[in-house]
């Protein structure tokens, strides 16, 4: 296979690489995994990690039986999240956030676009963010399940084009291999479906909340969504200076789309519009020739009511569709800050929950 070269990746390590004996956080195969990061970001590359091993961290601090209850569960993931996020930081010489986030979080549009916006601005800041699972509060009902998936609906949200899951497996084989010792590694696989599903197996790993199935309904959620999937194994240090040599390594999953082209399908047939927004000719010719974002000071009039994270029509002066865009603002604030200079919408509205009214990363010009 070719090697994939990327902009912005979502980076999924497993709690088997995290946690290899299961107690506490370790650093055995994480150093090649930060260098990486470390050197992707000194080509100008964009990192958002999601890391596992929150419980594995704080397991040993929480008193619990053979099987532990949910309320040790989630308190070995409170304590655990410091300890987690200290052990990552200690290999940078840059600043690392966290962010927690659970199922109910990213199905909410609203919620959703404020994750969106948070990573956005921390890497704008050159800060790594931290995505984990909040596991100290989350039921049931409102997990995502496993990392990941997570991963998965991370790369979506942050319009990322590649995900590359770090396990302790070497990626996608036609059989089992800890059972067959003829097994041999695909090291592409053109597009998922059930003779795909057919190869995964269980996990091994009991801290483990996902196998091969999971990553490969990871790499579905991503890849038909315009993103690259890589599954790679991070307890070997060569795959790391593989990747940074352009070596092939792992299995591809190729996207089905580019992420443009998803992009735009998703925003023009997927979502219905909650409303409109009529701009000037000024902010038309920075949407159509520009590509930029919309701002508040090229809005004319509004009509309709709707949320933020409502999918919204922008149309000319006399009345042309030229665009469709998810909304930062409500309409009722929209309708206060239409015309204004950005600088001036913490005055008008008392707070500014984003500069831009549409980002050009969640619009599509038509």
């Amino acid at each position: 296979m070719a090697s994939v070269d990327w902009h912005r990746a979502v980076i999924k390590v497993g709690s088997a690489l995290i946690s290899p004996n299961g107690d506490g956080c370790s650093g055995q195969y994480l150093l090649p995994i930060a260098r990486y990061i470390s050197e992707c970001r000194q080509q100008g590359k964009e990192v958002i990690l999601v890391s596992s091993g929150s419980v594995a961290a704080g397991r040993s601090l929480i008193a619990h039986g053979d099987t532990p209850l949910l309320a040790e569960k989630q308190a070995m993931a409170a304590v655990g999240q410091t300890l987690m996020m200290a052990n990552w930081q200690r290999f940078f010489d840059f600043p690392c956030a966290q962010i927690l986030v659970t199922h109910g979080d990213l199905a909410d549009r609203e919620r959703y676009l404020n994750i969106q916006n948070t990573i956005r601005t921390l890497l704008d800041n050159g800060i790594l963010p931290i995505v984990n699972e909040n596991d100290s509060v989350t039921t049931k009902e409102l997990k995502v399940g496993d990392n990941d998936n997570l991963g998965a609906l991370v790369a979506l949200v942050s319009s990322a084009d590649m995900l590359m899951i770090c396990s302790d497996i070497d990626g996608l084989f036609n059989k089992d291999p800890r059972s067959n010792p003829d097994a041999t590694l695909i090291p592409v696989v053109e597009k998922v479906d059930e003779s795909i599903y057919s190869l995964a197996g269980g996990t091994s790993n009991k801290l483990a909340t996902g196998g091969m199935r999971t990553k490969i309904e990871a790499a579905e959620k991503a890849t038909v969504e315009g993103i690259n999937t890589l599954i790679v194994n991070g307890t070997k240090s060569r795959v790391f200076d593989d990747l940074l040599a352009e070596v092939d390594t792992g299995t591809l999953f190729k996207r089905q789309a580019s992420p443009k082209k998803a992009r735009k399908h998703w925003l023009q047939h997927g979502l219905k519009s909650k409303g409109q927004i009529v701009v000037d000719a000024g902010a038309q010719s920075a949407l159509q020739k520009k590509g930029a974002s919309l701002l508040s000071i090229g809005v004319t009039a509004v009509t309709g009511d709707f949320h933020k994270g409502d999918a919204l029509e922008i149309v000319s002066l006399d009345g042309k569709l030229i665009a469709k865009g998810i909304g930062q603002y409500h309409s009722n604030e929209l309708q206060q800050i239409k015309g204004q200079q950005s600088h001036k919408i913490i005055d008008i509205l008392g707070y500014c929950p984003s500069d831009v009214v549409i980002h050009r990363d969640d619009l599509v010009v038509l």
